[in-house]
């Protein structure tokens, strides 16, 4: 297990910058992001030569941080940020999805499918466009209630399907078991991605028939019978269920400040203080996770500097 002293998750201007300012102060920081480039919103869904302002939907202009950004281009600022990287030696772990989020003897344990880390405190800075995996199969819309992406849903005593190999799959197996019949299907004949404490708790459960394992096994198709979810599985075998969970990674913004312990309004707004401290003590949110409709990547730099200047 690494330990350090700060991990910041993800790698656009905001989190960039939350790096910055904690190097300045001489602590030590790791990025972590889930895709395999830093400012991927940027990389993604701005054409070439878009404009990057400034000033953003009547945002605060005035820069307080330490990195000098000013109007420019889509790939002039994707370029600064590159030689921020640079310049300040900043250690990025790209594809480092994160996984789940403890808290234990007042320190965070941060998993990601690769590696998990010990660290102080935490700042979240993703953006408000993340959207969980779904399968390469058509899934039925008449099954939209019971097909879900989280466990937010489940009303109890269900007969679920829960499907990935991550430690979020696992966790939602073992803890929706309590009150309900569940499976588990991962595609791998064995889990390659828990760590240590979730796949001993797994394995247990499935000794002891508590989770029924389904490993090695694919799902072919999903149809709507009756209701209720109809599995076709690779190994000519069918089940029904009550509802299908998918944790194969992704998750909308609301979801991965619940998987962190964050409480957010009914617009989906982080609950925090005027330091960005969020209601888990330690874990702060900055940019446009901190906002409702998005900010200003000044915005995001002075976040930054408002969180490093009380750590």
């Amino acid at each position: 297990m690494k330990k350090i002293d700060l991990i910041v998750i993800g790698a656009g201007p905001t989190g960039i910058a939350c790096a910055v300012e904690a190097k300045l102060k001489n602590k030590e920081v790791l990025i972590l992001e889930k895709t395999n480039n830093i400012c991927q919103t940027l990389m993604q869904f701005y054409k070439e030569g878009k404009r990057v302002d400034k000033v953003y939907k009547g945002c605060e202009g005035v820069n307080y941080g330490n990195i000098p950004f000013e109007d420019g281009t889509k790939e002039s600022t994707i370029e600064l940020f590159e030689n921020i990287l640079k310049q300040y030696n900043i250690e990025v772990a790209f594809g480092s999805e994160v996984e789940s989020v403890k808290n234990e003897n007042n320190l965070f344990l941060v998993s990601t499918a690769k590696e998990t880390y010990e660290c102080k405190n935490i700042i979240v800075a993703i953006g408000r466009m993340g959207k969980p995996n779904k399968p390469d199969y058509k899934l039925p819309m008449t099954l939209t209630k019971i097909i879900n992406f989280n466990a937010n849903s489940v009303l109890g005593n269900e007969k679920i399907l829960v499907v990935g190999g991550g430690n979020s799959a696992a966790e939602y197996a073992i803890d929706l078991a309590k009150a309900n019949d569940v499976s588990l299907c991962y595609r791998k004949k064995e889990f390659t991605r828990l760590n240590d404490i979730n796949l001993k708790d797994i394995i247990e459960a499935g000794n002891n028939g508590k989770v029924n394992l389904k490993l090695g096994v694919d799902i072919d198709s999903v149809e709507d019978e009756n209701g209720r979810a109809k599995v076709n599985f690779n190994n000519s075998t069918s089940e029904t269920y009550d509802r299908i969970i998918y944790a194969i990674g992704g998750s909308t913004p609301v979801d991965f400040l619940q998987k962190c312990g964050i409480k957010v309004d009914d617009k989906g707004v982080p609950l925090m203080d005027e330091n960005k401290e969020s209601n888990v003590k330690g874990i702060f949110v900055a940019g446009d996770i901190a906002t409702k409709n998005g900010a200003s990547i000044i915005t995001g730099l002075n976040d930054a500097a408002k969180i490093l200047s009380i750590l």
